[in-house]
């Protein structure tokens, strides 16, 4: 792996490719140093260090996200605060990002949970 690189980098490229050739509304940008995927200007998708991240709206799609092993909620922190629409499935798992990368993409996001702490609201858009 590349110095720099992050586990499962080269499967995330490829998605980003397809899926931004795809979606004339998708882009490659980063959000607090992690790379991701913005759909109208919204985070969609990313990278993290420990896999590959999805905000995941509809229940079904989250459900099927965290059924996956080793899959958990996101807690950028560190300080057991998970963004409840957000799932990380670890790279030994990457077969699993391209579907779950384009439910992400398909989904609204414009609406955040009902009722959400601050930290469960969509991430800037910058």
């Amino acid at each position: 792996m590349a110095s720099g690189a992050r586990p499962g980098q080269q499967a995330y490229d490829d998605i980003v490719d397809a899926l931004t050739a795809w979606n004339p509304d998708c882009r490659a940008s980063r959000v607090f140093g992690m790379p991701c995927v913005k759909r109208s200007g919204r985070v969609v998708f990313g990278l993290s260090r420990t896999g590959m991240v999805f905000k995941l709206t509809d229940p079904g799609a989250h459900a099927r996200a965290l059924a996956v092993p080793g899959a958990h909620l996101f807690d950028p922190s560190g300080e057991g605060k998970p963004f409840r629409q957000w799932v990380v499935v670890p790279p030994e798992r990457a077969h699993e990002w391209e579907p779950l990368a384009a439910d992400a993409v398909a989904q609204d996001h414009s609406v955040p949970p009902t009722g959400a702490p601050a930290h469960d609201r969509p991430m800037p858009a910058g």
